[in-house]
């Protein structure tokens, strides 16, 4: 019997419309997404008449949330907090309305050259007054590892989780993210904060940075779906295509149907999909 995974997606990289978007996922079948670009705007910035405008058009096309792709955490360790405390009560409330508890987060961008551990005090007091929050509202901030940000690297990551210590906090994991940091993705990322593992960004890079499909690159793609079948993971798997300026999908072992669908943001979308199933269909 197969595994079945539930599927979700940045699906402001097939189009920003917001319509076109649901309409490529039901054509994929696929019945979440994670909002980030809506029509042009941001997740966060929208007002409550463009949310309930959204969620009219997920229940027309059947598409639930199943995390808000928020830029919460994406500002300088050095940038006054209030303001972004300001935000993050807005992305709770468009959270609340659009049925889901994840906001994805990140952990502050720390300047360029210095040393991050110069800066986790600050990081770890921001990352408790967020999730305090978080707690109080009920829902659940689940930290993304991106570049150039405190939590980049999976022992920092793990820093946060460790210190923090709350329900409302998860862990994003992105492999992709991962290789371009250097970390060593499998096993040494993924088995460090598999313990903390609430969410999956489905991204694959390769050693020099370039994004690919899910098991062309780096990031231990085949191998971190095996582990999931046998953790039977209940999370969620969220395409993160990034393949908008990939060159030289030709150069790579793909199908020759995949290699048809290298022009538009859809087809994109699709070839990620497609590079997924192909991984999760795979027989371990």
């Amino acid at each position: 019997m197969s595994y079945s995974f539930t599927i979700s997606g940045f699906s402001d990289e097939i189009d920003s419309n917001v319509v076109k978007q649901f309409e490529h996922l039901n054509k994929l079948g696929i019945s979440y997404f994670e909002p980030r670009g809506i029509d042009g705007k941001n997740i966060a910035d929208l007002d409550d008449g463009e949310v309930l405008a959204l969620k009219e058009k997920m229940d027309q096309y059947g598409i639930k949330v199943s995390s808000i792709g928020s830029p919460i955490g994406k500002i300088s360790i050095n940038d006054p907090m209030e303001p972004h405390m300001e935000k993050l009560a807005r992305v709770i409330k468009t959270a609340k309305m659009l049925d889901t508890k994840y906001i994805r987060v990140f952990s502050f961008f720390i300047p360029e050259g210095e040393d991050p551990a110069n800066y986790k005090e600050e990081v770890l007091s921001r990352m408790k007054q967020m999730v305090a929050l978080a707690e109080k509202e009920g829902v659940v901030l689940l930290h993304e590892n991106e570049k150039g940000i405190y939590g980049d690297i999976a022992p920092r990551c793990k820093d946060i989780f460790e210190a923090v210590k709350s329900p409302a906090l998860g862990c994003v994991f992105d492999p992709a993210n991962f290789v371009q940091c250097g970390q060593t993705v499998y096993p040494d990322g993924f088995q460090l904060l598999k313990p903390y593992l609430t969410y999956m960004h489905i991204k694959d890079a390769k050693q020099d940075g370039t994004v690919v499909p899910s098991g062309f690159g780096e990031g231990g793609l085949k191998k971190i779906i095996s582990e999931l079948k046998k953790m039977d993971y209940q999370g969620f798997l969220s395409l993160e295509p990034h393949l908008g300026s990939f060159e030289g999908l030709a150069a790579l072992e793909l199908s020759d149907e995949m290699l048809k669908l290298e022009e538009s943001g859809p087809d994109k979308f699709t070839m990620a999909y497609e590079a997924l199933k192909n991984i999760i269909d795979e027989k371990q």
